[in-house]
C-alpha cells in the first residue's frame, strides 16, 4: 500500500512539472523566448538539424548570432495569404550573456496567423525545439494568451494586419533587387510568397543595442513578397511585439528607428 502511494505522488509531480514546461501557457501568458545555456553557432544549427528543422540562413550583428530555421509544419503555416511572417523561427546567440535565447512558436505563431492559428502545429514545431535542446526555460518576457491575436502596444499604434508596403512589382523583379543590393540574407518560397531576410544597415540594426540583444530576433527584417507587393511588419507592432516588457520610456529612446527601417528597405527596392 505504501509503495503504490508513493509511486502515485511520483506520477503526480512528474504530471505537474509536465504541464509547465517551458513555451506553453502559464496563468494565461505565454513566454516571447525560450532560454537554453550558451553554446556556439555550430552546436545550435546541429542540434537543430538533428531535431529536423531546416537551416535557412546566419546573420551575425556584434556579438549577437542569429540561426534562422524551418520546418515542414512553418513552411505550410507561412504559405497562408499574408502569413508568410510565420514560416521561420530564429535562435539568438548573445555571445556577452552567455544565452541561446529561441523564439516561442505558441507565442509567434498566434500572433502571426491570426484567426488561422492552428494550436496543434504550434506545439508540434514547440515539441521539436524540446527535443533539440532539452532543457529550456521561459524568458520572462511575456503576453496573455488571449492578447497576440490582435495585440498592439497601445491606443493608435499598428495591429500586425497593418503592413508597410515598402515596394511594388513582380516578385521575380522585388528580389532581384534585393539581391543587386546585397540585402538578401535569405529567400524562402512559401507557396505563392516569398520570404526575404533584409540585412538592415549597421546604423539602422544598432537600435537592438539600446533596447536589448537577445531579443535582436528582430534582425534581419523581414520582407513578405506577394502579389505585386513587398510588404513588412510595421516596426513600432514588430518590435514591441518581440519587445514585450518595453516601456513607453524605452521606445522613445528609438522613436525614429520605425521610419529608418521602412527608409531603409524601400531605397533598396527603387
Amino acid at each position: 500500500m505504501f509503495k503504490k502511494v508513493v509511486f502515485s505522488l511520483a506520477t503526480v509531480a512528474l504530471l505537474s512539472s509536465a504541464s509547465f514546461a517551458a513555451g506553453k501557457v502559464h496563468n494565461g501568458k505565454i513566454s516571447a523566448y525560450l532560454e537554453a545555456p550558451m553554446q556556439d553557432a555550430g552546436a545550435v544549427k546541429s542540434a537543430l538539424q538533428g531535431a529536423g528543422f531546416e537551416i535557412v540562413a546566419e546573420d551575425t550583428n556584434g556579438d549577437l548570432t542569429t540561426i534562422l530555421f524551418t520546418c515542414p509544419t512553418l513552411k505550410k503555416l507561412g504559405s497562408k495569404p499574408h502569413r508568410g511572417f510565420a514560416g521561420v523561427m530564429r535562435a539568438v546567440i548573445d555571445s556577452s550573456d552567455g544565452i541561446v535565447s529561441i523564439m516561442n512558436p505558441l507565442y509567434f505563431e498566434k500572433a502571426f496567423l491570426q484567426k488561422d492559428y492552428d494550436d496543434a502545429s504550434a506545439k508540434k514545431v514547440l515539441a521539436k525545439i524540446n527535443q533539440a535542446f532539452g532543457t529550456l526555460k521561459d524568458s520572462k518576457d511575456a503576453l496573455k494568451s488571449s492578447e497576440l491575436s490582435h495585440y498592439h502596444f497601445m491606443m493608435g499604434m499598428p495591429y500586425y494586419e497593418d503592413m508597410d508596403t515598402v515596394g511594388k512589382g513582380d516578385a521575380a523583379t522585388l528580389l532581384s533587387k534585393l539581391k543587386a543590393n546585397g540585402k538578401a540574407l535569405f529567400s524562402l518560397k512559401l507557396g505563392d510568397q516569398t520570404l526575404v531576410g533584409f540585412k538592415l544597415d549597421d546604423n539602422v540594426a544598432s537600435f537592438v543595442n539600446t533596447i536589448g540583444k537577445k531579443e535582436g530576433a528582430v534582425l534581419p527584417y523581414c520582407v513578405l513578397l506577394e502579389g505585386n507587393k513587398a510588404k513588412i511588419l510595421a516596426p513600432k507592432y514588430n518590435i514591441a511585439l518581440r519587445y514585450p516588457q518595453l516601456k513607453m520610456g524605452q521606445f522613445m529612446k528609438i522613436s525614429s528607428t520605425p521610419g529608418k527601417i521602412e527608409k531603409n528597405i524601400e531605397s533598396a527596392l527603387k
